[in-house]
């Protein structure tokens, strides 16, 4: 955390917080009428999680993408997946140097701040695979040899629906590494119109997709740290684990929440919380972020799975804090 948040962090908090409500007010203006997907785009950033897009083409994923890099202003990266997309396209490789005569390794995309995997159920599941490692562990290891991404690092991958010829669907392992799945949809028409005014109205020396940078550097990790360290009471955790387990005993699950979905969730679940300026989780902020969460990691044998998230969610009795807690 940088020294200023450690010397006024009152002050630094809101500092940050108004950076955050403009970085939401850029976002809004680019993806008219989704103030709902907006939200939980954040939501997912300040988890410090990674975001899988699914819909149809042209609604305004890569425009989702660009626009919170640039007001990031984080350094941003695409890549297209196709199926002659190879891993070293991904993560990079070693090139031998005649003048040298030793190796050297080439950067690939992946160590942008945020990266924009573009249909990533287009690329073979080799290719799927290298995105592994960099997205759990923040690193990749090319030839034996560790390197580190940026601390911030964030994935936003797109897939179009699986029914579309030449996709594939995307392993349970990668699909864990997401923290949410979210679909724009189409806007009311009303938002269409505006897009459209919108167009004409905008410079078009600049880059359509753009917004200026909000942040400064280190600022994103100060924001995330902030919201780590949202407390999480005991009954609360309790309704989460329990919410877990019936996961896996459900006869239309075949794959149940695992550990690591429960921590996901949970931080999702802080991220909430930080954005509705309290300083401690309820069981609401677990039921408003449960669908985006559960749909992109549990085995659901249905197209839409809302239904028996919203149903596994409801089976489950809503703590009650106890009287000595001052929340």
């Amino acid at each position: 955390m940088n020294q200023t948040l450690l010397d006024h962090p009152a002050e630094q908090q809101e500092l940050l917080r108004h950076k955050l409500d403009r970085l939401r007010q850029l976002l809004n203006e680019r993806l008219k009428g989704k103030s709902d997907i907006v939200e939980q785009v954040l939501i997912c950033l300040l988890a410090q999680g990674h975001l899988l897009l699914e819909d149809q083409p042209g609604l305004g994923k890569t425009t989702l993408a660009k626009a919170l890099a640039g007001g990031l202003g984080e350094q941003f990266a695409r890549v297209q997946c196709t199926p002659d997309l190879l891993p070293s396209d991904v993560t990079g490789f070693n090139l031998f140097n005649q003048k040298s005569q030793e190796f050297e390794f080439r950067k690939g995309p992946v160590f942008a701040e945020v990266l924009l995997a573009d249909e990533i159920n287009r690329a073979t599941p080799r290719t799927q695979s290298a995105l592994l490692e960099a997205m759990a562990e923040r690193q990749v290891t090319i030839d034996a040899q560790r390197y580190p991404l940026p601390e911030t690092f964030f994935v936003i991958a797109t897939q179009n629906p699986i029914e579309q010829h030449g996709t594939y669907p995307l392993p349970e392992a990668q699909l864990d590494r997401f923290a949410m799945k979210l679909s724009i949809g189409y806007p009311e028409q009303a938002d269409e119109i505006a897009m459209l005014d919108q167009a004409i109205l905008r410079d078009q020396s600049a880059s359509r997709d753009s917004i200026p940078a909000v942040f400064e550097p280190g600022e994103l990790l100060s924001l995330q740290q902030l919201v780590s360290s949202i407390s999480v009471e005991s009954h609360v955790q309790e309704y989460l684990v329990k919410v877990g387990h019936r996961t896996r005993k459900h006869s239309r699950i075949h794959l149940g929440l695992s550990p690591r979905g429960l921590l996901i969730w949970q931080r999702c679940a802080q991220s909430r919380t930080f954005l509705a300026e309290r300083d401690y989780v309820t069981p609401d902020d677990l039921q408003a972020t449960a669908i985006p969460v559960l749909s992109v990691r549990l085995g659901i044998d249905d197209t839409q799975p809302q239904g028996i998230i919203t149903e596994l969610i409801e089976e489950i009795p809503v703590p009650i804090a106890p009287k000595e807690s001052h929340r």
